[in-house]
């Protein structure tokens, strides 16, 4: 393993927890994820960095052993707890089971219910008050008891999120991996995590781009072009140095093409120079009528003088642009998604969404862009889907109904404390879910695209996924093997390389899982475009730069204001 650090990692202080001694694994496809990758963890935090598709999910599921390396070695001082990026799609999995109290739960229960089978007995141990320790977990994370009986699928991504880190916690595992734990959380459940970081007892490995949560880490790890690197200290100081390093190396690559232009010079030069000489020589040869064996002689001197000269000025040359190439791959050259959206053709004030919630009635015209914020479980992606759900139903946007006896209104009735709906007044609806649920597992990268633009043809479409670091064999590989960073891109893709365009785009936590580089090309894409947009965040930062025309704030009770 190469090391960046200027200051000693805590790796070096304690035996490492994690060791990878050239670790590879390819995808079915053939295509390699992981390549002969070495590098040690120690027993303290460590941030895992790299840009999407660099491998970061992959090495976390190879070191978790949920993918096994088909080539070196991985070596554990405890048997891993991982946290998956992909937690929030296994909808029907009871949050018992996140906890990692759910065959114990249950052998408990049916123990309490009369039934005796000695295997419930095993089950259960020695943890008789395991419900009870859950439940206080769960508390403990700001989360309530009671959701311990209830599903993944009817958590919000926040909630779910939490009560897997917490039943890590419960579960006081030596080895904790957690892949993006961030992602769709509001700001007081990320600020309950960073609190838990900061006091975490064993090793803990984290993925992640909230810059945040990286800096309370003790160490960086950056996966860039299949080499893992450490430096000993947060994330704001590795970018410091890298930041640095790159000045540093871009400043070498210049300093070394000038020595190559100088050294081509120089030898074109001499070359001319000799040239000249030799015409020269050969003229004061004819006119001094000297005898041949004497002129040959002169020849053959000057010849073995121009060649050791053209010898040295070659050698001089080549030394340049070996070191210029050199140069060059300090330099990192790191492709990013380029983004372009098409126009969708919305004339100011056509009417496109209604938001209210029997109390207000907000009217979204034209090219107007809103944010929705609150807090996690509110009801903010329950809002997104019925509004993507009005928009396939033939006349959605004309009257709705309160419950029996209500009085018909736009959106709400007499109840100022009824649920908050949403109605889209368009057909051309583009839906990007938080749990990127929508992609068929089985199908093809090309051909979840594709479904969404069934005119364009595989050349152009590969042409087009390309834009979008969708390249070469990973366009064949099926959604189910794809990193959360990945299924962002072809969600993405699909999305906006839809035919004909959507006039209203709804995003739902958008930022989940992107590297900053990437996000800062979406930042610039949603600037430009010239449809109507409604936006779920918790990123203050991305609401910011994506400055909305009005921002809505979700109460628990249904209630909609402006922020």
């Amino acid at each position: 393993m190469s090391s960046a650090s200027p200051v000693p990692s805590s790796a070096g202080v304690a035996a490492p927890a994690v060791v990878l001694d050239r670790v590879s694994f390819s995808w079915p496809d053939g295509s390699r994820a992981v390549d002969a990758v070495s590098g040690a963890f120690g027993a303290a935090r460590t941030g895992v960095v790299g840009r999407n598709g660099a491998g970061k999910t992959t090495l976390l599921r190879l070191i978790a052993g949920d993918l096994v390396p088909d080539g070196g070695v991985i070596h554990r001082t405890a048997d891993p707890a991982f946290l998956p990026q992909r937690l929030t799609l296994d909808v029907d999995r009871p949050v018992a089971d996140l906890l990692g109290v759910g065959p114990a739960l249950r052998a408990l229960r049916a123990i309490e219910s009369g039934d005796v089978d000695p295997r419930h007995f095993d089950a259960v141990g020695d943890d008789w008050d395991i419900e009870a320790r859950a439940g206080v977990a769960l508390a403990e994370a700001g989360l309530s008891p009671a959701m311990l009986d209830r599903t993944v699928g009817s958590l919000s991504g926040g909630e779910a999120i939490v009560a897997a880190v917490a039943g890590i916690r419960l579960r006081r595992a030596g080895i904790t991996l957690l892949d993006e734990p961030t992602n769709n959380l509001d700001g007081e459940a990320r600020e309950r995590l960073y609190a838990l970081v900061r006091g975490w007892r064993g090793t803990l490995i984290v993925v992640s781009h909230d810059t945040t949560l990286l800096d309370l880490m003790d160490d960086t790890a950056e996966l860039h072009d299949g080499t893992l690197s450490v430096f000993g200290g947060p994330y704001s100081a590795w970018r410091e140095w890298l930041d640095a390093e790159q000045d540093a190396a871009r400043q070498a690559e210049r300093t070394a093409a000038q020595a190559v232009r100088r050294e081509k010079r120089d030898r074109i030069q001499a070359e001319t120079t000799l040239a000249r000489r030799a015409a020269m020589g050969k003229k004061a040869q004819r006119n001094a009528r000297v005898p041949p064996i004497v002129a040959g002689g002169k020849m053959r001197a000057a010849q073995v003088s121009a060649g050791k000269l053209r010898v040295e000025k070659s050698a001089r040359e080549d030394a340049a642009r070996e070191a210029l190439a050199s140069a060059e791959r300090r330099v990192r050259d790191d492709s990013s998604v380029r983004i372009d959206l098409p126009d969708p053709a919305v004339p100011t004030g056509r009417r496109i969404a209604t938001l209210g919630d029997g109390d207000r009635e907000w009217v979204v015209q034209g090219p107007e862009r809103v944010a929705l914020v609150g807090p996690n479980g509110v009801g903010k992606t329950t809002l997104l889907e019925g509004l993507v759900a009005s928009a396939a139903v033939p006349n959605s946007s004309e009257t709705h109904r309160n419950p029996p006896g209500g009085p018909e209104t736009g959106l709400g009735g007499s109840d100022r404390r009824s649920s908050a709906r949403a109605v889209a007044h368009t057909d051309r609806v583009g839906y990007l879910p938080q749990r990127l649920d929508g992609l068929d597992e089985a199908a093809s990268v090309l051909a979840n695209v594709r479904a969404a633009a069934p005119g364009v043809g595989d050349v152009e479409m590969r042409n087009r996924l390309a834009r979008f670091l969708l390249r070469g064999a990973m366009v064949e590989r099926p959604a189910s093997a794809l990193s959360g960073g990945e299924r962002f891109r072809v969600a993405l893709a699909r999305l906006l390389l839809a035919d004909p365009p959507p006039q209203l785009l709804v995003l739902d936590e958008p930022t989940n899982n992107l590297d900053l580089d990437t996000l800062d090309q979406l930042v610039d894409a949603l600037a430009a475009y010239r449809g109507a947009m409604l936006v779920v965040s918790h990123d203050e930062g991305f609401l910011a730069r994506l400055a909305p025309d009005l921002t809505l704030t979700l109460g628990p009770d249904g209630s909609l204001r402006e922020r």
